[in-house]
């Protein structure tokens, strides 16, 4: 007879995301050993970790947080929603972020060749998803330096961590409002902060793309300059934070409601799992 009940089975599945029968067979193996069947799972987990390599992860959470004048957001995936949200894989990318923000890295890569306890950030990954047993990826990571920050996490579902993360950097006092435009980035999905930061080879195809639509519509030539500018402002109101309606209030622009607020946002990240 086993010696271990469902419940052993329930707390272990719950301590590490594993899979119901993984979990059963390591108990089995162990004799009901709950340490034991935790360096079980470990072991065949890293194992695995080859085979899961390709697996897509288009689930995990967004978090961020703000260390010596600095904040760093990080974007953590895995590939299920139930691992999502297990304690274990929370307080994994608590880890990740920690480490990511000591070392101020401002890219993946950065963040994985930092130091977490005298391993590297890419080593505890591997060691966690070979217990967790599903593919583990820091996708992104960034850290903004400014006067002052707002960071927004938005959960687009109550029993998930946040999904979106949103970090404002600026200067100023009025905190609200910046948490307001955080709220706006979330939603709008801003590229560039104005119009000056879109690569001018960008701006530059929009501009050709549009002017051909002019031209299949129809349009004047000798009106076709205006129409084009008009529909690559138009281009810049999608891309640019600074250039967007406002979301709260679409007859200003989000300039125009930081410069009433007497604040000025100098940089932005916007992280949302998967996308």
């Amino acid at each position: 007879m086993a010696n271990f009940t469902i419940a052993d089975i329930k707390a272990l599945r719950e301590q590490l995301g594993t899979g119901m029968v993984d979990t059963k067979k390591a108990l089995e193996e162990a004799d009901g050993d709950l340490e034991k069947a935790v360096e079980i799972l470990r072991l065949k987990g890293a194992k695995g970790n080859a085979k899961r390599a390709d697996r897509s992860t288009s689930e995990g959470l967004v978090a961020a947080a703000e260390r010596d004048g600095k904040v760093t957001i990080i974007e953590l995936n895995t590939e299920t929603d139930f691992v999502a949200k297990n304690e274990r894989f929370i307080a994994l990318a608590d880890k990740v972020l920690d480490a990511a923000a000591a070392a101020g890295a401002d890219s993946a890569e950065a963040a994985l060749a930092a130091d977490a306890g005298g391993q590297t950030v890419a080593e505890l990954i591997s060691d966690e998803a070979a217990i967790i047993g599903e593919k583990v990826e820091l996708r992104r990571v960034r850290t903004l330096t400014g006067d002052a920050f707002e960071i927004y996490l938005h959960k687009t579902s109550k029993d998930l961590p946040p999904q979106i993360g949103v970090v404002v950097a600026y200067t100023g006092s009025d905190a609200e409002t910046a948490r307001s435009i955080a709220q706006h980035i979330s939603f709008a999905n801003p590229t560039y902060l104005s119009r000056e930061d879109v690569p001018e080879d960008e701006v530059e195809k929009e501009r050709q793309i549009v002017t051909e639509i002019s031209r299949n519509e129809g349009k004047p030539e000798a009106a076709l300059p205006k129409i084009v500018e008009g529909r690559v402002g138009a281009f810049f109101k999608q891309v640019a934070l600074l250039d967007q309606d406002y979301a709260k209030d679409n007859k200003q622009s989000v300039q125009q409601v930081a410069k009433a607020a007497g604040i000025t946002i100098t940089d932005f990240a916007r992280f949302k799992v998967g996308a």
